[in-house]
């Protein structure tokens, strides 16, 4: 398996073109949907042990999805290059019915064609109770026919040739390195590390300092984690220090509530960096049914002088 996408915004729908030359995703990249989040790259992902499931959803408000298409080639995002927004046509307007407008967001899932010169995929504009009513936000009247709130668009790239699909060879259903399902066997629990102290030494200099707690004796899945930075570096170019703790409840089977404490401080050469929240931290909720996401308290991302704050409720 190899990396294709290091974008610190939200990505998980993906199509590959039959030819393996490029690659088509949805992103929010562009949007500073998750910046505030995960803007801070190069930390080691330790508060993901507790924190993944909210970090991977804040990308939604309700029905609404913050993906734009983009296309990059096959080595994938690297350096300064994070590929060409594929809808960037348009006044960028909300309300405006452009390709580019950002009410209209992206769904999930585009699509290459067999010849990989065109690419599919769908949006659907905001509506309430993403805006309107009580939210502050604006809903916009749809300019399409009959006033439709979903449309799909076929992107045509204009300076490709047309390629005959690939013959593909017919794969054998025995997979050497996989284990095979045998109906009625009972599923391996997952590995999980205990709960304890643990050290992350940096493969340069510093290290982490790592606490684990879980829910109970009678349920050991973890669900506090504290870190402390000391100098940490990994490459002698990014230092990290600070600390950051994360704890996490479950409210009910599909509701899960955060308690997230950040104070890190990031120095890449002459740039530093900061990830702070406020007095008392950030408490956010999380209904991962319909991914209504609210939070209290702040957390604000600093990267090279621009900050970066969580969205409000209604956004």
């Amino acid at each position: 398996m190899r990396r294709v996408t290091s974008h610190p915004e939200y990505v998980d729908p993906i199509d590959i073109s039959r030819h393996d030359g490029w690659i088509a995703i949805m992103d929010t990249r562009g949007t500073d949907r998750c910046t505030w989040l995960s803007g801070m790259r190069h930390i080691p992902p330790i508060t993901d042990l507790v924190s993944v499931s909210l970090t991977s959803s804040v990308r939604n408000n309700g029905r609404r999805r913050f993906f734009r298409p983009y296309l990059l080639d096959r080595h994938g995002d690297r350096g300064s290059y994070f590929g060409q927004r594929i809808n960037d046509q348009g006044s960028g307007e909300p309300g405006s019915g452009d390709y580019n407008d950002p009410e209209w967001n992206g769904r999930a899932d585009p699509r290459f064609s067999f010849d990989s010169t065109k690419i599919v995929y769908w949006e659907e504009q905001t509506f309430a109770p993403a805006c309107g009513s009580v939210n502050p936000l604006p809903c916009y009247a749809s300019k399409e026919r009959d006033g439709i709130r979903q449309r799909i668009v076929v992107a045509t790239l204009i300076g490709r040739e047309p390629r005959q699909p690939p013959k593909v060879e017919i794969a054998s259903d025995d997979v050497p390195w996989g284990k095979p399902y045998v109906p009625g066997v009972e599923t391996p629990a997952p590995a999980n590390l205990p709960a304890g102290n643990y050290t992350l030494d940096g493969k340069f200099s510093g290290a982490a300092r790592v606490e684990l707690l879980a829910f109970s004796e009678t349920n050991p899945r973890i669900n506090q984690v504290s870190v402390t930075y000391n100098i940490f570096s990994d490459d002698g170019d990014i230092f990290l220090i600070g600390t950051e703790r994360v704890i996490h409840q479950q409210v009910d089977t599909y509701t899960q509530y955060y308690d997230w404490h950040s104070d890190l401080t990031q120095m890449i050469g002459s740039v530093v960096n900061t990830k702070k929240t406020g007095r008392g931290g950030i408490q956010m909720l999380m209904d991962f049914t319909v991914n209504n996401f609210s939070a209290n308290g702040t957390l604000v991302t600093t990267l090279d002088g621009k900050d970066y704050y969580q969205p409000l409720n209604f956004t």
